[in-house]
């Protein structure tokens, strides 16, 4: 899956109206202060750029679930705040979507001005990628710029059906994510490791099954791994486990078998007797837990094996995390894989979400060649599908 799309600097956007679509969803305490503004500093790369170039620029982005209802809640207020100062000009913020206050904005603003429509998700056509919201947003602009890689897994109004209408083009952050994950998995440097944890089998497996066949190898951890040693006729507690998923774990073990790639599976568990972050940890072999204890992170040992297989990798990519990590006693494992990404000298890809969180959480996130803004998005781009926000824009 190659994607080669033009971006911003592929066209000429002087003295053109530019529909931006933003992924400004980011945390807020109960006060609606803005706790982490990271998603609007990736944002400004490619805001500068069309400032920079004359171009007049409307911004657009979700924040949070407002199910097609108009909840203040969910403004995008403390965005244009925070787009201001960091821009250093003012973005005003429309009262509406696509309505009266968004059009008189989006007709009065100048090339190197930039203004900001209310949350896309108060418009029930948003999710439902309903065609005449789609023209609404595409009548306001000339071209169409989708730098929103946290959402481009969607075929939503905002994210692919303006496509119908303009000129699409990606802005500089959905380039660079395209670009650094496009080639790890067309032309990896090798060897190249994938590092996969979080809970559910389920979540993963068509990700699983894609990196069996171009990976050298393949670890798995956090609570996934428990039905994997489980389906081998391992004992696991009371640790989490897809019985119905048991088959097809034996099968991605045999799939990696037949195609020569290595498949690493725990060797030691750390165990609490409940979930909670007072638990006392304990350390098993895996496959032979007690009846009564839980799987929550990964053992020394596996730390171990698994930090040997990323200390001679030449790409890894990595997503969800070893253990409970929320837990201080049981986020060993998944800080331990973090360090040994980081001095690996590999080429290092975080597949947002968990695994950001955890890389920013615990300092490593400058160590790393590429963070995902993406969580789902990248977990389907490393599964090989196509993602609609991404497929409707202009090939090169």
């Amino acid at each position: 899956m190659q994607y080669n799309k033009k971006s911003v600097e592929d066209i000429d956007v002087s003295g053109k109206k530019v529909i931006v679509r933003c992924d400004f969803n980011v945390p807020q305490d109960e006060n609606g202060n803005i706790t982490d503004d990271k998603r609007i500093r990736a944002s400004l790369e490619t805001i500068k750029y069309l400032l920079d170039h004359n171009a007049a620029v409307i911004l657009c982005s979700h924040l949070g679930r407002p199910k097609g209802e108009v909840n203040m809640k969910y403004s995008l207020a403390p965005v244009a705040a925070r787009l201001s100062e960091l821009l250093g000009q003012q973005v005003k913020l429309a009262k509406d979507v696509v309505g009266e206050d968004a059009k008189r904005l989006a007709a009065e603003v100048q090339p190197g001005q930039a203004v900001l429509l209310e949350n896309v998700r108060f418009e029930k056509g948003e999710t439902k990628n309903d065609p005449a919201l789609a023209k609404a947003f595409a009548d306001m602009a000339d071209i169409f710029v989708n730098d929103a890689f946290g959402t481009a897994h969607r075929a939503h109004a905002s994210t692919a059906g303006i496509a119908d209408y303009l000129p699409a083009v990606c802005g500089f952050l959905i380039k660079k994510e395209i670009s650094i994950m496009g080639k790890a998995l067309s032309d990896p440097a090798r060897p190249f490791v994938a590092i996969l944890g979080g809970a559910k089998v389920s979540d993963k497996i068509n990700v699983i099954n894609n990196l069996i066949e171009k990976c050298d190898t393949v670890i798995i951890g956090g609570g996934m791994a428990y039905t994997f040693s489980k389906a081998q006729g391992g004992s696991i507690g009371t640790s989490l486990c897809e019985e119905d998923k048991m088959d097809l774990a034996l099968g991605l073990i045999q799939k990696a078998a037949d195609k020569g790639v290595k498949l690493l599976l725990p060797v030691d568990t750390v165990c609490g007797d409940h979930f909670g972050a007072d638990a006392k940890p304990v350390v098993y072999e895996s496959g032979k837990l007690p009846d009564n204890m839980m799987g929550m992170d990964i053992g020394p040992k596996t730390i171990a094996l698994f930090s040997d297989a990323v200390g001679s990798a030449g790409t890894v990519v990595w997503n969800g995390p070893m253990g409970v990590f929320e837990f201080d006693t049981f986020a060993v494992g998944t800080k331990e894989v973090a360090r040994a990404i980081a001095a690996s000298g590999a080429v290092s890809i975080i597949g947002g979400g968990d695994s950001a969180a955890a890389v920013e959480k615990l300092g490593f996130a400058d160590k790393m060649t590429h963070i995902s803004t993406g969580g789902g998005a990248s977990l389907e781009f490393l599964e090989g599908l196509e993602l609609p926000g991404i497929a409707c824009l202009q090939d090169k």
